[in-house]
């Protein structure tokens, strides 16, 4: 194993797998292994297929009634009633899901939902940690003015100042496409970069879909970021003359529209896997080889609050949380900057991840009136050491300083 790749998997031990995504960012060794197994490129490529059809969700419980069925089968064979009636009663439940789920979901046979109502009477605080992934969507397009209200959110914070300087597009599609694991999704949006890699430009998208996504929940709709699920091909298509795919990159995709009640068994089992979150000690250091903790409860950090919180509950592919932050103290031990830091290779999703923890950090900040600013920071002015800048993970991405009423940078 390679060092960077045994940097990544030490980074992420203890709780989270490393996702596809992430295996194909490394460009070689693991995934290159993976993929010259031909049992496992069947069953990938059997998996796109049906991720992509609209048919992943079902086939689970499905596949289980047939697999009951045919132990019945066998057992009625040997001559084992009792045995085969007893599979035969098992596999019962699974397809009476796979059928109930086909109907109500797959082919819509339902009754209308009612929308939903909008959470204007909650803070900041309580609108990030509500959101939530929404992955089963009502049949009927967004209101006029559900529509207007969202896509002057899309404006104003895509024409709000950025990171980096390379631009970023978000674009609205509304039509159906089959995206993993969501059901029903016909509302996206879809976020740009120049194709040439740049990863300020990528956690710009993360930082202001985000916001965007934090406006969504306010309205009442249900969000859901997408990464490996979406099939860029489709999107492309509908897409159309808006994307040039010799000069730029899809990032991600957003679903958003209103949350439906009827969600397909697995896609349920699926959401219990990721509501679980590290703690915070395994999430804020006060030291960049993250082997001391931060205390949240003491000054100067405790001003922060809840901020701590919505960083912790923020959304990141396949749950992974690969986000990480240093706090650093200044002159008489006043708070002067937070280092973020990305914890895996992943040259995509990780900086988006981050991004998404800015928009958390500065909307917290914002509501607490505590000034500060994002700023990419050289190695010598962080102090930092010299592996903490190499070529495998942890990577330093953004800080966020601190600064006094005045406008001047606290030390």
């Amino acid at each position: 194993m390679s060092h960077k790749q045994s940097s990544l998997s030490s980074t992420v031990a203890g709780k989270n797998q490393i996702s596809p995504e992430d295996l194909a960012d490394l460009g070689g060794g693991t995934f290159a292994t993976l993929s010259d197994s031909k049992v496992f490129s069947r069953l990938w490529n059997m998996k796109k297929r049906l991720q992509f059809i609209g048919w992943l969700q079902y086939m689970p419980f499905g596949l289980a009634a047939i697999l009951f069925f045919m132990l019945a089968g066998a057992a009625q064979l040997l001559g084992g009633r009792n045995v085969a009636l007893f599979f035969t009663a098992v596999g019962a439940a699974p397809l009476v899901v796979f059928f109930s789920d086909l109907l109500t979901v797959k082919f819509r046979l339902r009754p209308r939902e009612r929308l939903p109502k909008r959470r204007d009477d909650l803070d900041i605080f309580d609108l990030m940690r509500v959101r939530h992934s929404c992955r089963a969507f009502q049949t009927q397009p967004l209101t006029p003015n559900d529509l207007n209200e969202l896509m002057e959110s899309v404006r104003i914070h895509k024409s709000a100042p950025q990171t980096g300087k390379t631009p970023i597009r978000l674009e609205y599609i509304a039509a159906p496409m089959n995206v993993w694991p969501v059901v029903n999704a016909a509302q996206f949006l879809v976020a740009i970069t120049p194709k040439a890699y740049e990863r300020v430009a990528i956690m710009d998208v993360g930082r202001t879909l985000q916001k965007v996504v934090i406006d969504a929940t306010r309205m009442g709709l249900g969000t859901c970021w997408i990464g490996p699920g979406a099939d860029h091909v489709s999107i492309q298509q509908h897409l159309g003359d808006r994307f040039d795919p010799e000069d730029e990159h899809i990032i991600c995709v957003c679903a958003v529209g209103y949350p439906s009640r009827h969600i397909p068994m697995f896609v349920r089992m699926f959401n219990r896997q990721f509501r679980q979150r590290h703690p915070l000690s395994a999430l804020f250091y006060t030291d960049a080889d993250f082997t001391q903790p931060l205390d949240v409860d003491t000054l100067p950090f405790k001003r922060f609050g809840r901020i701590y919180e919505v960083c912790q509950w923020a959304p990141s592919s396949y749950n992974g949380q690969t986000t990480r932050c240093v706090a650093v103290t200044g002159k008489k031990d006043r708070s002067l900057r937070f280092d973020f830091y990305s914890a895996t290779a992943s040259r995509y999703y990780a900086p988006v991840a981050v991004g998404i923890w800015c928009a958390n950090w500065e909307m917290g900040c914002d509501d607490l009136s505590i000034d500060g600013h994002f700023e990419k920071l050289p190695a010598d002015k962080r102090g930092a050491q010299e592996q903490i800048d190499g070529d495998s993970p942890p990577y330093y991405d953004i800080s966020w300083v601190l600064e006094d009423a005045h406008g001047g940078v606290r030390g």
